[in-house]
């Protein structure tokens, strides 16, 4: 079934993928401890949900120019929900690296998809 209007970004296969994240990151982060819902946990869902919304967001916009500033925000929350990951992982234990394994070769692949698109954007309004 599918949810939700009939919408450019859903066709993006960026948008696929980080929306693939967005379910991983969920399902790992249901393992850190109690005392982190508030903390780290719900810094880490915030920082996944915003990949998918910004690229949507973008493509939304009325100029290939808005685009990729919302692609640049994307790969900025990338950059996020990575070192948040990182902190879990290996500096503070929370989640094994294993759990992580997936998700930060998921994390590369869209963070060089979102590379490509804006370089694919870039081009063909030059």
């Amino acid at each position: 079934m599918t949810v939700g209007i009939e919408k450019p970004h859903k066709d993006l296969d960026v948008w696929k993928k980080s929306m693939e994240l967005c379910k991983d990151v969920y399902t790992v982060s249901r393992e850190l401890p109690d005392e982190e819902k508030y903390g780290l946990a719900s810094q880490i869902k915030r920082a996944v949900i915003s990949i998918p919304s910004n690229i949507a967001e973008g493509a939304a916009r009325n100029s290939k120019k808005e685009f990729i500033q919302f692609l640049g925000v994307a790969q900025g929350s990338l950059a996020e929900l990575e070192t948040q990951l990182v902190l879990c992982c290996e500096y503070l234990n929370l989640i094994s690296e294993d759990k992580l394994t997936i998700i930060f070769t998921n994390l590369e692949r869209i963070s060089k998809m979102i590379t490509g698109l804006k370089k694919s954007l870039r081009s063909s309004y030059k």
